[in-house]
């Protein structure tokens, strides 16, 4: 599929559309002027003497509209913006395939799990009214485990968009430890941002001694952030001037609030991302590559779908990988605990099974089917990623 031809297509129908409708303007603004000439006249016949015969009034302005045609200069425009319209439409109906049904496999899948997945979506998202709806009509009530600290996240983040850092502040001393035991700096963040709301409401005296009271704990490991801070209440009042002028950015509370976003799921041994959102944005990236797999064995007069694994592999961004797979080059099979990936002494990896077949025998030397170097299953170690 050529999304630039595509593209192109769509560029073309949309300048015709915008021609269209400035044509039609002009068409519309000719008929305006036409009508409120002759009501001027009309106008000039009724406040002086001059007498103008109405129904030769009339007759020119129908003979002047019949000159400009709106109708058929509408209609003929009209016409021209439904042919391109139709060309693209017929495009992309080649391009797309409307019917995706038919890269669907008939799995079977744990509903528990999926009304659980979808269960905490919507509590993700801060819809919890519809959460619980949807908890209380499929019966799962195990779904509510998320709700309770999903409130707080929510609550904490609202706070923020409202300048309001408290909330933050009390689930970050609260988390103290468990959040320096994964490393995270969020708390000095949050610290930071409080800094430079006193420094600009309060005076300097109150933000050097939220510095000595919050952000001294902070100096043995993050000295050059709180000397920056520092430099700043030498530019109490003209902050926007200074070099640190930056730290102002909404930019920054945007950041913080990101970061307290993925330390909240992190401490619940959660994903960052909707396990939802991420099935279905791999299964966009893979459509493509099985529906043409399906046409493929379709002409072919061959099922797939019972297939154990896919004749050909579906490339997924880095995004989705989240754990090392090792699909055999040779034989296409995806590597497990009894058909190991294996390497060979020049370097290249094949799984087991491949391996096997290529030597027919665990004493016979066989060549490598990627560079000419000769090897026995006993020199192939098992490789553990």
């Amino acid at each position: 599929m050529d999304l630039s031809t595509i593209k192109d297509a769509f560029d073309q129908v949309s300048k015709k559309q915008q021609l269209s409708c400035y044509k039609a303007q002009e068409v519309i603004d000719q008929v305006v002027r036409e009508t409120e000439c002759a009501l001027a006249k009309l106008q000039l016949t009724e406040d002086t003497d001059f007498a103008v015969d109405l129904k030769t009034l009339l007759t020119e302005l129908k003979n002047k509209l019949n000159e400009i045609g709106p109708i058929n200069q509408l209609e003929q425009l009209r016409k021209e913006l439904n042919v391109g319209l139709n060309k693209y439409t017929k495009l992309l109906e080649k391009s797309f395939i409307p019917d995706i049904s038919k890269a669907y496999r008939d799995v079977d899948f744990d509903i528990h799990i999926v009304n659980q997945i979808v269960a905490t979506h919507l509590y993700r998202e801060g819809f919890f009214d519809l959460g619980d709806c949807f908890v209380n009509e499929v019966h799962e009530s195990e779904a509510t485990t998320l709700k309770s600290p999903l409130l707080e996240m929510h609550r904490i983040l609202e706070a923020m968009r409202c300048r309001n850092l408290e909330p933050a502040l009390m689930w970050a001393a609260a988390n103290h430890d468990k959040l320096l035991q994964i490393g995270s700096s969020l708390e000095l963040k949050l610290h930071q941002l409080q800094f430079v709301e006193i420094l600009q409401k309060g005076s300097r005296d109150d933000a050097l001694k939220y510095i000595q009271t919050h952000l001294a704990p902070f100096a043995s490991n993050h000295m050059l952030e709180i000397q920056k801070l520092m430099a700043c209440l030498l530019w109490l009042g003209r902050l926007n001037y200074s070099p640190y002028a930056e730290i102002l950015s909404p930019v920054q509370w945007e950041k913080v609030a990101e970061e307290l976003t993925r330390q909240f799921w992190k401490l619940l041994g959660q994903s960052h991302e909707s396990p939802l959102i991420t099935a279905m944005a791999a299964g966009v990236q893979g459509l493509p590559t099985l529906l043409k797999l399906a046409n493929v064995m379709a002409a072919k007069q061959q099922e797939w779908l019972a297939m154990k694994q896919l004749p050909v592999p579906v490339e997924l961004g880095s995004e989705f990988q989240f754990h090392s797979i090792f699909v055999c080059p040779v034989s296409r099979d995806q590597a497990t605990e009894e058909n190991p990936p294996m390497l060979m002494p020049c370097g290249h990896v094949l799984c087991k099974q491949s391996i096997v077949k290529l030597s027919k025998s665990s004493t016979r030397t066989f060549k490598c089917p990627y560079c000419p170097l000769v090897a026995t299953v006993a020199e192939c170690r098992s490789l553990h990623f």
